[in-house]
């Protein structure tokens, strides 16, 4: 058990409403959104909890600016052909590690569903979000994202962010 790290209610209040935010935004499909919720230079990366763990660098993705988290929503537009479906995800409440005048560090646990058009929705991923997160002009932003999943088998493609 950690110990807890005293933030002041409104600093609270909005790291929560960011993971609200990020949850809503890569639930809608509308995928111009999911860029902007990062750093210019912010690292996004989805990582087995054995390598994590371990600390085997091997991610399933890896990217390290808001310009590759744009070149993967182009190609989830434009070039990646799959059978469309929906994702919802639910986000615990954040557990903050560290605070600084302008630096959270939290975690989250997390669960995403899949629903195919035709088909019963499945649980698709689950894990937790270990993230950094600074304050900017435009608000807090995630300097890092570790969505950190915990199974092993994970389907053969994921298309779209967790």
């Amino acid at each position: 058990m950690s110990t807890p790290v005293d933030i002041g209610f409104a600093d609270y209040l909005q790291l929560t409403q960011l993971y609200a935010d990020y949850a809503q935004a890569v639930d809608s499909g509308n995928w111009d959104l999911w860029p902007e919720f990062f750093t210019d230079d912010g690292i996004y990366k989805l990582i087995p909890r054995e390598n994590h763990e371990r600390g085997f660098p091997l991610a399933t993705l890896f990217f390290e600016s808001k310009g590759m988290l744009k070149d993967r929503v182009y190609g989830i537009r434009e070039t990646l052909f799959h059978d469309p479906y929906y994702q919802r995800h639910l986000v615990g409440a954040p557990l903050i590690h560290k605070a600084e005048a302008d630096r959270f560090e939290a975690e989250a646990n997390y669960a995403v569903f899949r629903t195919k058009l035709s088909q019963e929705s499945t649980v698709f991923n689950v894990g937790r979000y270990i993230d950094v997160v600074v304050r900017t002009q435009q608000g807090l932003k995630f300097a890092s994202r570790q969505c950190v999943y915990d199974s092993e088998m994970i389907p053969n493609s994921i298309i779209y962010p967790i």
